[in-house]
């Protein structure tokens, strides 16, 4: 059943087309998600097929309600972002519209928020289109992929992984396509070359052709003829590698090898230890007193619900609280939500340099691989957009001279696109990572380490976000094991150090050992 249709839709920026889409179709059941680069008109298209803003030309056409979830909700409340955002949806979703057109939904939304609307949106009857950055929010949901790119939509079914499996596949059909048109044009240049080399050498007499008979009839002509018959042909192979259809090379992805301060001496050695950190404010305890462990070349990710104190703990490390005690070889840089590393008057490449030691060409590719490319980079970050901006503190980070990077929610305000070039980038850093993201994907691409906050309490699990979420604890039978084992190791080795250096402390701790060994 069809709920909505679009036709020849243009919309106008200025002077530029934002949106040239020919024809748009939404039925019942759909599950649509539209992606496209920061500033393609996601948002702008969600407005016009909900009739909230008017196109330059063209006619959308609905056959049931439709309701609109903005990204930009409104911020006159005490409520949370969170909380704003759960209200819209549970608004939007308790009219139920025959079509829901949600964009962003899980701006501000821990992974236990944005769990929980997948489950509320998985079983929702309605044709739903989603604008998102969370490719495994996209993946849970969506069964056709929307990509918007230069204005056009072009449609792709499956979820985002299934998407990403045909970009590849059209990423090396163009390869090959891209090799077979080098192979032919060399051929052609070949034959061109040959043939006006066989043109230029068509003065000698031909080799039937007697001298006399030469001097008598005149070998010119020949000559002439079969010099232009030459160049003919090569001016026909010309006209044959005019219109050949260009295929253009793909650009090649430079790799990062970057020399890091004190590598040597901090790679897989503890350079930052937490001991008995408790995290509160205003009387409020965030977690209870814990301990950890970081080590050099680490990528650990810190996961929690909104409000458990991650973002707190990350200024404890940085600012080196009491109980955090950092090697002399760390040498960081802190990426915070506020964006506050960039002098806006000056150009990205001038921000970006301003506390590096690297290499200009070393800059320039980290900002090509951001997608800043060629004249961009003299771009004043007082044009650049959100999105933008954070691409180039990102960049101005990775490049200064530090070996740790601590990042609070990097991939805020940024498009798909820039979230996987960022991974990309991190996937490829040699030093330590500590870092705060809701992102499930990115997470699970990046951390080798987890750090949880949950329950007023600290814990670090030793795997990847896959391992973590896969992870079932042992059975309280076995947990009971395990604690009887550990006792008696400890009240062997303080047995041990009593029969060696008796004192009244290590027989108090004996006393409490063998106490904890009778209750279990």
């Amino acid at each position: 059943m069809l709920l909505l249709e679009a036709h020849e839709l243009k919309l106008y920026i200025k002077d530029r087309l934002l949106l040239d889409v020919d024809k748009l179709q939404v039925h019942k059941g759909e599950r649509i998600g539209l992606v496209g680069k920061n500033g393609t008109g996601k948002t702008t298209l969600f407005e016009i097929l909900a009739e909230k803003r008017a196109s330059d030309s063209g006619r959308v056409h609905t056959y049931g309600t439709c309701e609109l979830l903005p990204q930009l909700k409104r911020t006159d409340t005490t409520k949370s972002g969170g909380e704003v955002t759960q209200e819209y949806i549970t608004g939007a979703l308790n009219r139920n519209p025959e079509i829901l057109l949600a964009d962003e939904p899980t701006t501000h939304l821990d992974t236990e928020h944005i769990e929980w609307l997948e489950k509320k949106l998985a079983h929702w009857q309605g044709a739903l289109l989603i604008v998102s950055h969370d490719r495994a929010f996209l993946d849970a949901l969506c069964t056709t992929i929307w990509e918007l790119a230069d204005g056009h939509i072009r449609e792709y079914k499956g979820n985002y992984s299934d998407y990403m499996a045909q970009k590849e596949l059209e990423l090396k059909t163009h390869e090959v396509a891209y090799e077979k048109y080098e192979k032919k044009k060399r051929q052609l240049e070949e034959a061109i070359i040959l043939k006006e080399k066989k043109a230029a050498r068509a003065t000698k007499k031909p080799k039937n052709v007697s001298t006399s008979e030469a001097s008598i009839t005149g070998a010119k002509p020949y000559f002439a003829k079969k010099q232009k018959k030459l160049q003919t042909v090569a001016k026909a192979i010309e006209t044959r590698l005019e219109k050949l259809e260009k295929v253009e090379k793909i650009k090649e992805t430079p790799a990062i090898q970057m020399d890091l301060p004190n590598e040597e001496s901090f790679r897989g050695r503890i350079i930052l230890r937490a001991e008995k950190v408790a995290g509160g404010f205003d009387g409020r305890t965030l977690w209870k007193a814990a301990s950890f462990e970081v080590r050099g070349g680490d990528k650990l990710a810190i996961i929690g619900a909104n409000g458990s104190g991650k973002t707190t703990l990350l200024k404890k490390i940085v600012n080196k609280d009491e109980g955090v005690v950092v090697s002399p070889s760390m040498k960081f840089g802190y990426f915070s939500q506020t964006i506050d590393l960039l002098d806006t008057e000056k150009s990205i490449l001038e921000n970006v340099q301003s506390t590096s030691k690297q290499t200009e060409t070393f800059i320039r590719i980290v900002l090509a691989r951001l997608h800043f490319f060629r004249e961009d980079v003299y771009k004043k970050v007082s044009v650049l957009s959100g999105g933008e901006r954070v691409k180039v503190a990102l960049a101005k980070l990775f490049v200064s001279d530090i070996n740790t990077l601590i990042l609070d929610e990097p991939t805020n305000f940024l498009d798909i696109e820039a979230v996987e070039a960022l991974e990309s980038l991190l996937q490829e850093y040699t030093g330590t990572i500590i870092f705060v993201s809701h992102d499930r994907r990115f997470v699970s691409k990046i951390a080798k380490r987890i750090l949880v906050i949950e329950n007023k309490s600290l814990r670090v699990f030793e795997g990847t976000y896959e391992e973590f979420r896969n992870f079932e604890p042992q059975n309280e039978r076995d947990s009971e094991e395990d604690r009887r084992l550990l006792l008696e190791t400890k009240i062997t080795e303080v047995l041990s150090r009593l029969s060696i250096d008796p004192t009244p402390q290590l027989e108090k701790e004996f006393q409490m050992l063998l106490a904890e060994k009778r209750k279990l």
